[in-house]
């Protein structure tokens, strides 16, 4: 009896792993891999067990009845990667006022929403880059499977210096202000910019985010001027150090770059006012630059609409949109690390696709666009042996448009195709 038991126990162990094992067969019409310079044509890409297993020339026929997906007409990509979002919260004429309104739970759901609108449209992989935390939530309840939505990485809460672009009670009346200190994400002096940095890793933040000048849409007056002084700097990206932590940057003025870029930030985002002094020292520190060039269009347009942002925030978004495509072209002509990141939240999610035209537009070869979005991307996250590129052994994130991005990059705001680690959320 038991003997019998033991063979029923092993045969269904067996037909479940066939079962989770059964490959899917990718036949796509050109391939862009993330890494090469040149597209390869009718190839078969083999997804198991939520990898890449293989990749062969052809359009391969399984002889084990697995799954045949035809992207003939398509170009297959690896998942792209953003690494700017905002995922707790969408630009509305009333986003200031949300503060006031609503609840962690209300946060909670509608990040949710804004994840998987993310995820569908081709973003397998994003960098939030600030909220209140509830991000946090966020990435362990999708890794979880109780939501949907892209891999997260995530910073948590922003730190900021009192006054500063994150510090979250700006423009507040007096009672409510208070003195938001490092839990908050606001910090004055080298200890309290330690101790910020101990309690997003504390909370489970996997990364570090500094506003390092002002910023745009802060209730604010300056959107340029820096905001942390050096030995501030140098505590926080000494500490992430420490934790394995990255630090990003949120920048528009010259000398907050400097300065940032100076004590070891990984990336500087915006970068409006980039100067060539900024531009050679992140060359020499190895430095990204993340444009951003969607949210300058998006706040320069809305800036017109009477009511749509405070009062003091028209001037900045006027001044400082537009000038986001300038900086990029000079950035990239220069030679500058440039990596893909769109601030999705300023501008509505799912739209971050656009920013893959922009960037041609503004002088970026298509090919080289995608890999900003794939396999640079990806080694930002210090994940670039993982995702960011069609290879053996690499997650199977996938994305698929129809047509020929490098002849329009239009299509990419269509993807016909999404896989995540090998689950299909959109099929062609």
């Amino acid at each position: 009896m038991k003997s019998l038991f033991l063979f029923i126990l092993t045969f269904f162990l067996t037909l479940t792993f066939q079962l989770n094992a059964q490959s899917i067969y990718i036949h796509a019409g050109q391939l862009i891999d993330g890494v090469s310079d040149s597209p390869r044509e009718n190839v078969t890409v083999i997804v198991e067990n939520g990898q890449i297993r293989a990749i062969q020339n052809g359009f391969q026929t399984p002889g084990d009845g697995s799954q045949i997906l035809d992207l003939a007409d398509h170009t297959l990509m690896p998942g792209w990667i953003d690494l700017h979002v905002h995922l707790e919260n969408e630009t509305s004429p009333t986003r200031y006022l949300d503060t006031y309104r609503l609840n962690d739970a209300d946060i909670a759901f509608q990040s949710a929403v804004y994840a998987e609108r993310t995820l569908r449209a081709g973003f397998t992989t994003v960098r939030d880059l600030g909220g209140s935390g509830v991000n946090i939530a966020l990435r362990n309840a999708i890794n979880k499977g109780y939501t949907l939505g892209p891999r997260v990485i995530t910073v948590g809460k922003s730190i900021a210096t009192t006054g500063g672009h994150a510090d979250p009670t700006n423009g507040w009346k007096d009672e409510l202000m208070g003195r938001p200190g490092p839990k908050e994400g606001v910090v004055n002096g080298p200890f309290e910019a330690r101790e910020a940095v101990r309690q997003r890793y504390k909370n489970g933040a996997d990364h570090i985010k500094i506003t390092s000048t002002g910023g745009v849409l802060s209730v604010a007056k300056s959107g340029q001027n820096p905001q942390f002084l050096n030995d501030e700097l140098a505590a926080i990206v000494e500490t992430a150090k420490d934790y394995e932590m990255h630090v990003a940057a949120h920048a528009h003025g010259e000398e907050g770059m400097l300065r940032a870029v100076d004590a070891g930030v990984l990336t500087i985002e915006h970068g409006t006012y980039m100067s060539e002094r900024v531009m050679d020292l992140m060359i020499e520190k190895g430095a990204y630059y993340v444009p951003t060039i969607s949210a300058g269009n998006f706040v320069a347009e809305k800036a017109q609409i009477d009511g749509y942002y405070p009062a003091i925030v028209v001037p900045k978004a006027i001044a400082i949109g537009p000038q986001i495509t300038n900086t990029f072209a000079k950035a990239y002509a220069y030679g500058v690390p440039i990596a893909f990141g769109t601030d999705a939240g300023v501008f509505p999610h799912g739209e971050n696709a656009k920013e893959f035209g922009y960037m041609v537009e503004a002088g970026m070869p298509a090919m080289e666009v995608i890999q900003s979005a794939t396999s640079i991307a990806a080694k930002v996250l210090g994940l670039d042996s993982e995702i960011g590129q069609i290879s053996v052994g690499y997650a199977a994130d996938l994305v698929a448009v129809p047509g020929n991005p490098l002849d329009t990059m239009e299509v990419m705001e269509r993807p016909s195709f999404v896989m995540k680690g090998g689950e299909i959320i959109i099929e062609p």
